[in-house]
């Protein structure tokens, strides 16, 4: 979404936050602690599996996977899908290629699941990754099992039911969900493919145990990884804002009709609020009595904001953008 000439101009001379403050906030408390248990389940059923498939966000394709999938799973052919990649600004898309060869991961998928994009692409390169590799103590099925893995809600069922769509023609066989925490246990698997025969298992959600930084942190719930309760919506709005300006997408001040780009949350949010109808009363006490106030409700707004960033409605985002620039998250958390 672009700007007006006008305010383009004063939005690119703007004065934006360098950093996002983040002493002071508890990343520790944002995460569920019961997620070993998910992952223990992945690692005994890893007899039965010639492939995994770890699937994560196009948003933040450097920040927020798992370690311990690598470490606990790396026995076994790996394909990295990068989904909601309609979402995602790729146009950094070969330094993002080459940060994760880097890294290892050489066989790499941008999808976006809900239209189908590039799943076609898998089960070939699935095929091709088990029969370039021992199958340990499956030499001898006919039948191929993959396991399906991630962190929440980047969209592990929505893969599972676009391959069936397309190799099968057939609908749902996992639920799917806008918050984490849909796929509650490792399931009993599901046929995506005839030809060749090939059966996935999907599996919970499991984030990392102790989460590398705020900023980290703050990026998977972003992309809804967690409840945004945990984190705070207005905490959120706020990093979100700090983003998109410094990244320099202004499409919320076309999208909600302000006046101009702004980097205070305060004043986003109010105009977001009256825009919305979204207020409510407030009593203040005075020395003469008390005074009904309407006020703007910002914890509505911050959900709304939210909301239109994660439906695509802000134009396309790279959460990632400063780690391909030479950034590193601000603060570790300790």
């Amino acid at each position: 979404m672009r700007l007006a000439p006008r305010a383009l101009c004063s939005a690119a001379q703007a004065a934006w936050r360098e950093n996002f403050l983040l002493s002071g906030r508890d990343v520790a408390r944002w995460f569920p602690g019961h997620m070993a248990k998910g992952l223990k389940k992945m690692k005994s059923s890893l007899k039965l599996v010639d492939c995994i498939i770890e699937v994560h966000d196009a948003r933040i394709p450097l920040s927020g996977r798992n370690p311990l999938f690598q470490e606990t799973l790396g026995l076994k052919p790996h394909l990295l899908v990068l989904n909601k990649m309609d979402l995602a600004d790729l146009t950094e898309q070969q330094k993002i290629m080459q940060r994760l060869e880097g890294e290892g991961l050489k066989n790499v998928i941008f999808t976006n699941c809900l239209k189908d994009e590039n799943v076609k692409q898998i089960i070939p390169m699935v095929t091709e990754l088990i029969g370039s590799s021992p199958r340990y103590h499956r030499g001898e099925n006919l039948e191929y099992c993959i396991m399906v893995i991630g962190v929440p809600n980047v969209g592990k069922s929505s893969l599972i039911n676009s391959l069936r769509r397309q190799h099968l023609r057939k609908g749902k066989a996992a639920r799917v969900g806008g918050e984490p925490g849909i796929t509650r246990a490792v399931m009993s698997r599901i046929q995506v493919s005839e030809r060749p025969l090939m059966f996935l298992l999907d599996t919970p959600g499991v984030l990392a145990p102790r989460i590398e930084s705020v900023e980290t942190g703050l990026k998977l719930a972003l992309c809804g990884t967690v409840l945004d309760h945990l984190v705070g919506e207005e905490t959120m709005a706020d990093y979100l804002l700090f983003t998109l300006n410094r990244h320099r997408r202004f499409g919320y001040v076309q999208h909600y009709g302000l006046g101009s780009a702004c980097d205070s949350i305060e004043r986003v949010l109010k105009s977001v609020a009256v825009k919305l109808g979204k207020t409510q009363k407030v009593k203040v006490f005075t020395g003469t009595g008390d005074v009904n106030v309407i006020q703007p409700d910002y914890s509505a707004a911050a959900r709304d904001f939210l909301h239109t960033f994660r439906r695509g409605l802000l134009g396309p985002v790279m959460l990632d953008l400063d780690i391909l620039r030479g950034h590193t998250p601000a603060e570790t958390v300790p």
